[in-house]
This record gives structure tokens, sequence and C-alpha cells, in this order.
């Protein structure tokens, strides 16, 4: 049996008429950009957050971007951030000029709020918060650190989409929330795409008006923008996935669960969840072991695909060699990063894919 790390057709297959029907309505619409279903998905994706505004754009790094320019931070500013996290959510800050303050995960891959507070000084005024992997970040506790220190919080849900937490959902608890609608997420278009969700007019007014050249009227604009429009036809689709993203969300947490039971090697850590089930949708299935590159082989020479979700954190990278940063300055993010895969996890996985995987990792050795 062949079982890939990923794939995006099985999802596509299930909607397959509805995703049809949609894009076949957009296409006859002949309004391919800011129209009705962008206007649609905002509207919609904003209720299922619970949020008062969504506005849509072009990447979840254009919507980070574009969320930290909107706070107009002093230059040189401070912005916490977990040190284990994808490249892009420093980008979103250190492109408006500000500086990362990087901070170790907890047990559960997201950041620690008590680090995070430890890491708190005169310069610090923000905190990007990454519910890392599907799972929120403890944000009762982080909300209320950050009240506290006058720090403006932006999340970071590119892999969380309905993860809740408190009953409240993630992108809903900060100053803004940030998503990214890249095909492979839980709720993925098919292409670039993303949106911020906020309960601040303001904020929500000076996005929608920088995603559009800095224009809120035609042809007349009060500052430098960006072109950053998530287009009518992914709108479109992405309303249709918007229906259904509950029943995807159930797959995954399915597939982990089955993940979770019936995986038994010593050699093999488990990821750990919040007892809040609905905390953690899912979005990858991260586990440790001391000989990645054999496990990863032995997995392939059986017919199994797996991933890194990511073997080089921001402080090490080449765009980041400037801070100054060296190996050994974060070692439990390091320690990740070294050992860390992700097992097949992808919308439907079949039972019989799922034993597969299941069986031979229980036969590494």
């Amino acid at each position: 049996m062949n079982v890939p790390g990923n794939t995006l057709k099985r999802g596509y297959e299930h909607y397959r008429e509805e995703y049809l029907n949609r894009a076949q309505e957009v296409l006859d619409s002949g309004w391919y950009i800011l129209g009705p279903q962008l206007t649609g998905f905002e509207q919609e994706f904003a209720a299922y957050i619970g949020s008062r505004y969504c506005v849509g754009c072009a990447s979840g790094l254009d919507a980070l971007v574009m969320a930290f320019r909107a706070l107009h931070l002093p230059a040189g500013s401070g912005v916490l951030c977990q040190a284990n996290t994808y490249i892009a959510s420093v980008m979103g800050f250190t492109k408006n000029g500000l500086v990362p303050q990087f901070v170790e995960p907890d047990e559960y891959y997201e950041l620690d709020p008590v680090k995070m507070e430890q890491a708190i000084t005169p310069a610090t005024r923000a905190v990007c918060i990454v519910h890392l992997y599907g799972q929120m970040a403890n944000m009762p506790v982080i909300m209320e650190i950050a009240a506290r220190h006058h720090l403006k919080v932006i999340e970071d849900c590119a892999q969380s989409h309905g993860a809740s937490l408190a009953g409240r959902k993630c992108g809903s608890w900060g100053d803004i929330g940030c998503f990214s609608f890249y095909p492979t997420k839980n709720l993925g278009a098919f292409g670039d795409g993303g949106a911020i969700v906020t309960d601040h007019a303001e904020y929500a007014e000076e996005i929608r008006m920088l995603r559009n050249y800095g224009s809120k009227e035609h042809y007349k604009f009060e500052t430098v923008g960006y072109n950053s429009r998530l287009d009518e036809l992914q709108a479109g689709l992405l309303r249709v996935k918007l229906q259904h993203l509950e029943e995807i969300i159930a797959s995954r947490r399915h597939m982990a669960q089955r993940y979770l039971e019936g995986i038994r090697n010593p050699e093999i850590l488990l990821p750990k969840t919040r007892a809040e089930a609905e905390s953690h949708v899912y979005h990858q299935f991260v586990i440790q072991t001391a000989d990645r590159n054999r496990f990863m082989n032995d997995l392939k020479n059986r017919g199994i695909g797996s991933q890194i979700h990511y073997p080089e954190p921001p402080h090490l990278s080449e765009a980041y060699r400037d801070l100054g940063y060296h190996r050994g300055d974060f070692p439990v993010t390091e320690q990740m990063a070294d050992h860390v895969v992700s097992l097949p996890d992808f919308d439907f996985m079949t039972e019989e894919e799922l034993q597969y995987v299941i069986d031979a990792v229980n036969q590494y050795h």
C-alpha cells in the first residue's frame, strides 16, 4: 500500500460537484475581484470565528504583514514569538521594522506563557501567538499577561482554523487574527489566499485599504499599500469548504485519535493534547524520534510519505543571521527541529491507510 504524506485530491473529490458548481457560477458572473463572493466569504468567516470583521487578502503572510502595520508600533519595538514557528510568522513583523524576541515552546509545541513573561523587556510592544500544528496556545493565561504588560496580541492562525478554547475560536482572542488559506490547510483554497479577523473597526478599515494599493476611493491613495486581494474564485470555493469545515475537522480528529490509541512504540514520542478536545484540529500530526532520517527512510520503504515541520528554526536561518543567534540559544526549539516528523495527515484518510501507517510505526526499531 502507498500512503502519501499529504494529498489534496481526496478533499476535492469529496465535494467535487459543489466546487465545480461554484466555480462555474463565479466564471459566469464576469466579476472576479472584490465582488459578492468575497463579501459573502468575509461575512460568513467572521461569523464562524465569532469576530465582527473579516478582510480577505492574498496570503497568510500578507495578513500578518498588514496586521502588524495596522498596529503602528514604533520601529525597533520588540515582538514576542515562539522560536519553533514557521519563518512567515516572524517575517510578518520584521517586514514592519519590528524585532523578534524569541521564546521557547511548552510541551504542546505552543508559546510557553511562563517563558513569555520572563522575556518581556521595556522594548516589548506586542506578542505573536502561533497556534502551531492545529492546537491552540494557552490563550486565557497569555491574554492576562498581555493585558498586564499592555501588549498588542496578533494571532497567527494559519494552521488552526476552527480550533477553540474556553468556547472561543482561535483568531477571536487577540487584537487581530491572521489566517492562511494555502491549499494544505484544513480550510484551504485552490491557490494562495489569506484573511484577518478583528473586532476593531479601525484595524479592519485600514487593512481593507492596505490590501488595495492604499486606496479607499477609486484612484485616490492615502498610503503606500499592497496588491493583496482574495479573488472571487478562491473566495467562492472557500465558501463551499467553510460549510464543510466541521466535517473536515472531525475527520482529522478521528485520524489523530487512531494514531494516539494505536501507536505503541517506545522510540516514538507522541504529541500531547490539551484536555479541551476542541482546542486541536490536527493540521499536522507531529511525533518525535531519535534517528529521524532512519525512521523516515523506513516509512518510505514501506510506501508511506512523511514530512518535517520544520527543520530549521527562524533564529538559525540565513534570513535572520543578522540577529546574531547561534545554535544552543534555544535548545528546546532546536531539539524539536532535529527530531520532529509529521505522519500522513490529510482529509478523509481511510481506515486501511491509518492502520497501515500505525502498523509501520509500531514495527519500526
